[in-house]
């Protein structure tokens, strides 16, 4: 069974930063991709950015050249690094984590969620 604990989230002001963690534990063999979605009240949940194993990232048009992501192989923990928050981003994070067990069958788990909020 593998879980995700995630941390970081808060309230900032508008222009403000934070950074978020995700730790992935449990009988992980290899991890293709993380990834961070949010959702904010009334609406669907949305790819914020992913990595790859190569380190390959991709973001949101919404997020790009703000969000930061970054991954620790050694910790199995992936982080969002946002700035110049705007209220807008306000949602619950949650982060992502795909691959495969010792076993060798796949897995695609999910944290908890961490609530950001963006607010003067």
């Amino acid at each position: 069974q593998v879980q995700l604990v995630e941390s970081g989230g808060g309230l900032v002001q508008p222009g403000g930063s934070l950074r978020l963690s995700c730790a992935a534990s449990g009988r992980i063999s290899t991890i293709s991709d993380m990834n961070w979605y949010r959702q904010a009240p009334g609406k669907e949940r949305e790819l914020v950015a992913g990595i790859t194993a190569s380190r390959s990232t991709n973001y949101a048009d919404s997020v790009k050249g703000r969000f930061t992501i970054s991954k620790d192989n050694a910790m199995n923990t992936v982080y969002l690094q946002m700035n110049s928050l705007k209220p807008e981003d306000t949602a619950v994070y949650y982060c992502n984590v795909r691959g495969r067990k010792w076993s060798q069958t796949p897995f695609d788990a999910w944290g908890q969620g961490t609530q950001v909020t963006v607010s003067s």
